[in-house]
C-alpha cells in the first residue's frame, strides 16, 4: 500500500530479522555499569545545576566557586 505521496507506508516496510540484526546491536550487561556510573565531577554539577541559586551563580563566577559557596 502506498500513501497519497507515492512512497510506501511504514507498515508495508518489511525486513528479515539476519538484516535487522546486522545493524542493531543488542547492549551487553556489562556496559550497562557504565551507563549508570557518574563520576563525582558530573555529580557535582548535577548537584549545582538542580540549585537554582548555584545554577545561576556558576553562569557569573564559574562553576567551582559557585559549589563551593552553597556546598563547598
Amino acid at each position: 500500500p502506498k500513501d497519497p505521496s507515492g512512497s510506501p507506508s511504514a507498515a508495508s516496510i518489511k525486513i528479515k530479522k539476519e538484516v535487522a540484526n546486522a545493524f542493531m546491536k543488542r547492549q551487553k550487561r556489562s556496559s550497562l555499569y557504565f551507563e549508570y556510573y557518574k563520576s563525582p565531577m558530573e555529580q557535582m554539577h548535577e548537584r549545582c545545576e538542580n540549585y537554582p541559586p548555584c545554577d545561576y551563580l556558576s553562569d557569573q563566577i564559574g562553576f567551582s566557586m559557585a559549589y563551593n559557596r552553597f556546598f563547598g
